[in-house]
């Protein structure tokens, strides 16, 4: 492992200043801040366009600054090449050899209409000469950003056999501040920042947001009545449900995998307890009984069980029960302070907030070996997101005062942060896979 340097960082930053090009709107900038000695040797080829604009590049560019984010990958810049195909049959191997690169990707746009376009693209093996996979999407303009990160995704798991999480989208709570106060915006992106759109704007608070398994839907607590509650929110018309405003806290929703039942936490018979919501008969049941504060709570993969922060130890702490409420057991022991779980979707890894030395930090357990890594070493995280294929843990955390979110490897070799242009920004969320174009 090594730092990246600095002439690393700056062309990421200028490749991400490319990315304009694709209908999006980019505010924010991604760092580097830490990466691997190695990677897959890939270069990209700039795919060419027919049509009245030019984007052709700027998809290359996406589907380059993906895989370069995975730390999987070495990009090898495009001032390199020796020659620029657009297909298969145009690519002479040994140039590609000559400068190293173990994989090539080549690809076409051509504009079919007024908004639609046609993108072709294959993935090379420069050693054997062979093609290794190649797709055909037929798309209007607005989803060309889509389709890269899908390409980036199919190139992904093809080189390392895992799948991509490229082509998913996060939640996040963004705070500016303004004459009349302070605004909060539940805002939703792509998986790298871009093109984001606003879901609520509040002069309330907003926190917690947690989508549905489908992605098609986000649950959220809202303080725009002065008081907690907490609202599911359809993303294709806005349409939204009151479904907790009970007497006192209600906070911490969390879709059950199979997204039937909502857990939450309310302090509606006077103790801070964890409930689930059937969202098909309405019927609520309580699932805590003690004392101690529970809360933040976290379902296992498979919906037979949930994990959660409880102060019944006298500190945080977290624990599991069954999805039914029984079966309590107490998960972490190392250091006094351990909240915020979340599993990832294999349900090997939970990841976590921890305290050590006065610094709050990401850190995952090992479910089965019981081992701790801590991952971040900053002054105050908040907030960690598994990836859906568990490979990246999403974080809000403080720079120069400022919020911002920042990503870490699951296994803590590589780190990013993603500085937004505007507000703080906290609280992020990242949704399942989405299905393709």
């Amino acid at each position: 492992m090594k730092l990246f340097n600095m002439k690393k960082i700056v062309a990421l930053l200028l490749l991400l200043s490319a990315l304009l090009a694709l209908p999006a709107q980019a505010v924010l900038t991604i760092e580097i801040t830490k990466g691997v000695d190695v990677g897959i040797p890939i270069a990209i080829v700039p795919f060419s366009w027919k049509g009245a604009a030019v984007a052709g590049e700027s998809m290359s560019n996406v589907i380059e600054a993906d895989l370069s984010r995975s730390g999987r990958f070495d990009s090898i810049p495009s001032t390199d090449f020796l020659q620029r195909p657009n297909t298969a049959k145009q690519v002479r191997f040994k140039d590609w050899r000559l400068i190293k690169a173990d994989n090539l990707v080549v690809g076409t746009i051509e504009q079919t209409g007024a908004e639609t376009y046609r993108v072709k693209f294959q993935l090379l093996d420069v050693y054997t000469g062979k093609l290794l996979t190649g797709y055909q999407y037929n798309v209007r303009s607005n989803k060309l950003r889509n389709v890269a990160h899908q390409i980036s995704d199919i190139i992904y798991e093809k080189l390392t056999g895992e799948k991509g999480a490229f082509n998913t989208k996060v939640a996040y709570i963004t705070v500016e501040k303004s004459k009349k106060g302070r605004r909060y915006l539940l805002q939703v992106a792509d998986s790298d920042g871009f093109s984001p759109q606003t879901i609520l704007d509040s002069h309330q608070p907003l926190m917690s947001p947690a989508w549905s398994p489908d992605a098609r839907k986000l649950a959220y607590v809202s303080f725009e009545k002065k008081r907690s509650m907490i609202y599911i929110q359809r993303l294709s018309d806005g349409k939204r449900e009151n479904v907790a405003s009970f007497k006192g806290i209600n906070s911490a929703p969390a879709f059950s995998p199979d997204g039937t039942k909502l857990a939450f936490v309310s302090s509606k018979e006077g103790n801070t307890e964890i409930y689930v919501l059937d969202l098909r008969t309405r019927a609520i049941k309580r699932l805590t009984h003690h004392h101690g504060i529970d809360t933040e709570p976290s379902w296992m993969p498979n919906g037979k069980g949930l994990v959660f922060t409880s102060g019944r130890s006298g500190q945080a702490q977290i624990y599991q029960m069954n999805a039914d409420g029984s079966g309590v057991k107490r998960l972490t022991y190392s250091g006094k302070y351990n909240a915020r779980p979340s599993l990832s979707a294999d349900g090997k890894l939970m990841v976590m907030i921890s305290r050590s030395n006065g610094l709050y930090h990401v850190a995952t357990l090992n479910l089965r070996t019981k081992e701790m890594n801590k991952l971040t070493s900053t002054l105050l995280d908040e907030s960690p997101t598994f990836a859906p294929n568990g490979r990246m843990v999403l974080y809000a955390s403080e720079q120069n005062n400022k919020g911002v979110l920042a990503a870490v490897s699951s296994d803590g070799r590589v780190r990013q942060t993603l500085r937004f242009l505007q507000g703080d920004v906290r609280e992020p969320a990242w949704s399942p896979y989405l299905r393709r174009q």
